[in-house]
C-alpha cells in the first residue's frame, strides 16, 4: 500500500451527464473503509448494485491478470457465500445498472 490516497477518478458518463456518488470505497491498513448514501427509493436496487460491482470486478481482474473472468466471477461469487450471501443471484448476462 501507499501513505498518500490514490483515488479513481470519475466515470466518463457521470461527468458528462451529471449523477450523484452513492458509494465510495477504500483499502486503510488492510480492512476497507466505505461511505454511502441510501441512493433508492427500493433498498432491493443494492442487491443489483453489488451484483453489478461484482461483474465489473471480475472483468478487471481479467484485463490486469492471468485470471479469465469467469474463474475470477467464480471466486467472487465464492466470497459472497463465505460472507452468508446468496451467490446465485449474481447472474453474469444480467444487463449492468445503469
Amino acid at each position: 500500500m501507499t501513505d498518500k490516497f490514490e483515488e479513481l477518478s470519475a466515470p466518463p458518463d457521470a461527468i458528462e451527464n451529471g449523477g450523484i456518488k452513492v458509494l465510495r470505497a477504500s483499502v486503510v491498513d488492510g480492512a476497507v473503509s466505505i461511505a454511502l448514501r441510501r441512493s433508492f427509493d427500493d433498498a432491493a436496487t443494492w442487491g443489483r448494485l453489488l451484483a453489478d460491482l461484482a461483474r465489473q470486478a471480475a472483468r478487471v481482474y481479467a484485463l490486469e491478470t492471468e485470471m479469465p473472468e469467469e474463474d475470477a466471477f467464480a471466486r467472487i461469487r465464492a466470497g459472497f457465500e463465505r460472507a452468508g450471501f446468496e451467490a446465485e443471484s449474481l447472474d453474469p448476462d444480467a444487463p449492468i445498472l445503469n
